[in-house]
């Protein structure tokens, strides 16, 4: 099964609207499944899920409602560092906090600005709800980058 980053139809829809010069969003790019975990289920319950999805990081929610991420480094950091038992924490004792998001309609500009001032990979997408939309990894950033220089290469051709 293909990825969209592999589907013919995302990238040209992409490469039309940079090149029409409509600025991209973060809402066109984000991944939209997100995978979650409650706050106060075991810091190991998230290790397995990260492991079984490939993932580097869970968005944490109580209620529904983000309040912040676990990234593989949080649990190399907070508790294989610190020599802590694994067993006896939970996903809350571990999380980043405060979760940094941003809207979907925020540019990939400000997008990447903001992981660069804040020094985190990952950006929680949220509507005006304050509802968990999405997520915005360096990743999907850079996956773009072929494209973007392929079209200002093209573009300075032109001219």
């Amino acid at each position: 099964m293909l990825s969209r980053w592999q589907t013919d139809s995302f990238i040209n829809t992409i490469c039309q609207k940079l090149y029409m010069g409509s600025e991209l969003k973060v809402g066109d790019i984000m991944t939209k499944k997100v995978i979650v975990i409650d706050r106060e289920r075991a810091m190991v319950d998230a290790a397995k899920m990260m492991k079984r999805c490939n993932l580097g990081s869970i968005v944490v929610v109580n209620g529904g409602a983000a309040v912040g991420i676990i990234t593989e480094r949080d649990i190399v950091h907070k508790v294989v560092a610190m020599g802590k038992k694994p067993d006896a924490l939970k996903v809350t004792d571990v999380m980043s906090k405060p979760l940094r998001v941003i809207k979907p309609t925020a540019t990939l500009e400000e997008a990447a600005k903001a992981m660069k001032k804040n020094k985190i990979k990952r950006l929680p997408v949220i509507n005006d709800k304050n509802e968990l939309i999405g997520i915005l990894s360096e990743g999907d950033l850079s996956r773009l980058l072929p494209s973007i220089i392929d079209l200002i290469e093209e573009k300075a051709l032109l001219r």
